[in-house]
């Protein structure tokens, strides 16, 4: 079930500083957003507070569900907001230990979420190391398990948060396969990075915090100018 996110009068501050001040924000099914902005403008603070992982100083956030809660891994009944770490947190087991916890606890019947689960490695080029130790992966490899797993819960919303960061870029073309099928399910997803690249080429929206504000420019069109984090300027 698709789900729509807003939130007003959305800030956060530390002791005498305001890191972001957004008077209102929205996110539907099936829009995708590039999240930027200089390093330390609260890019990692939004998107945890988008779900549910922060608590923003004032402000409230709204969903068009009346009941829903977020984890790490992003699971309340129909309501589904995944958050994927930069530094992907995976367990001590196997690449499909670690893809099958999604879905471990559903109604799916044991031969349905195990062809999931290889359908999934199989997207991200994984499937032949479905039975590693994921310590023996490449950090590329483990955000491609991240996003496996990630997809095999079908979110609502999935914030990605610098995950294009320290990755090749066979890893990169994979994860926007995962992400563009999850749009055309329906699912919203923001992303953050310091560069444009194929994930951040699929958002047709474009959120720049600058000077504690949110700056919003759509349709999505970077322009490169002296300052490499100026908002975007739709045509």
């Amino acid at each position: 079930m698709t789900i729509r996110i807003t939130a007003d009068n959305l800030s956060m501050r530390f002791n005498d500083r305001v890191l972001f001040h957004i008077p209102h924000l929205s996110l539907g099914p099936k829009e995708s957003v590039y999240l930027r902005g200089a390093n330390g403008v609260g890019k990692t603070t939004l998107l945890k507070i988008l779900s549910g992982l922060q608590t923003a100083t004032t402000g409230k956030i709204n969903l068009d569900q009346p009941h829903w809660s977020v984890r790490l891994l992003g699971r309340s009944g129909n309501n589904q907001i995944v958050y994927l770490h930069q530094n992907p947190f995976l367990f001590d087991g196997t690449v499909y230990d670690n893809v099958i916890y999604g879905v471990k606890y559903t109604a799916m019947s044991k031969q349905n979420k195990r062809n999931m689960v290889i359908n999934a490695l199989r997207m991200v080029g994984l499937e032949t190391l479905a039975d590693e130790h994921i310590s023996v992966l490449s950090g590329g490899e483990k955000q491609r398990v991240a996003m496996a797993r990630a997809w095999v819960l079908k979110p609502s919303i999935l914030l990605m948060d610098e995950p294009s960061a320290s990755v090749d870029q066979e890893s990169i073309d994979l994860l926007v396969i995962m992400a563009k099928d999850l749009l055309d399910r329906g699912s919203s997803i923001v992303v953050t990075s310091h560069q444009t690249n194929a994930l951040t080429e699929i958002c047709h929206r474009q959120w720049t915090i600058s000077d504690a504000k949110l700056i919003e420019s759509t349709p999505l069109k970077v322009i490169v100018s002296k300052d490499k984090y100026a908002p975007a300027k739709a045509n």
